[in-house]
């Protein structure tokens, strides 16, 4: 039994499961799978519509494969609504995920308005994803793509990659490649 007062737990449970949401927008976009992995409970589901509907290890088995041809991801988190009940919540997170693929025709550019509708449990006193759905508001897309980073407006600056060769990974020495803290 907690000795805290029940408002402090309460923002306690609430901030780590806001790291939790952050941490799968870092991981999707590094494409830092075994990130990823730890941010799901073991039997927890993940519907990501046609790309995968199932267990969320099957799902984060398929990545590296969902990832072939996408040459950027940004996802981005705005509102966020949370439910506590004990070791159990909800939440509908808005977001707006940015996706750069590569196709036969060259690059197309797709911006996704959604939301996720998360169930969260805490087992063993960490919170993670029990189910996840992404649910798409409004999509914009470009073909071919009108994203760039030719413009002198980024000229000298870090360029985001996937995976360990980020820049975020050589400036920063507390943000670690395959880190499974939140």
């Amino acid at each position: 039994m907690s000795t805290l007062d029940p408002r402090l737990e309460a923002l306690l449970d609430k901030q780590a499961i806001y790291e939790l949401i952050y941490a799968y927008c870092n991981a999707a976009d590094r494409r830092d799978n075994e990130k990823m992995r730890s941010l799901y409970h073991e039997d927890a589901i993940d519907e990501h519509g046609d790309f995968y509907t199932g267990p969320a290890m099957g799902f984060i088995d398929e990545l590296p494969n969902i990832q072939i041809p996408m040459l950027g991801l940004h996802h981005n988190v705005t509102t966020i609504n949370l439910k506590l009940d004990g070791d159990y919540a909800e939440g509908e997170v808005y977001l707006i995920a940015f996706h750069k693929i590569d196709t036969e025709e060259g690059p197309v550019d797709l911006l996704i308005g959604g939301r996720y509708f998360d169930k969260y449990e805490k087992r063993g006193g960490i919170w993670k994803f029990s189910h996840r759905a992404i649910v798409a508001d409004w999509a914009n897309f470009h073909n071919p793509a009108i994203s760039t980073l030719d413009e002198s407006v980024v000229h000298g600056a870090r360029i985001g990659k996937p995976g360990p060769t980020d820049p975020s990974y050589e400036f920063f020495k507390l943000f670690k490649f395959g880190d499974t803290q939140p």
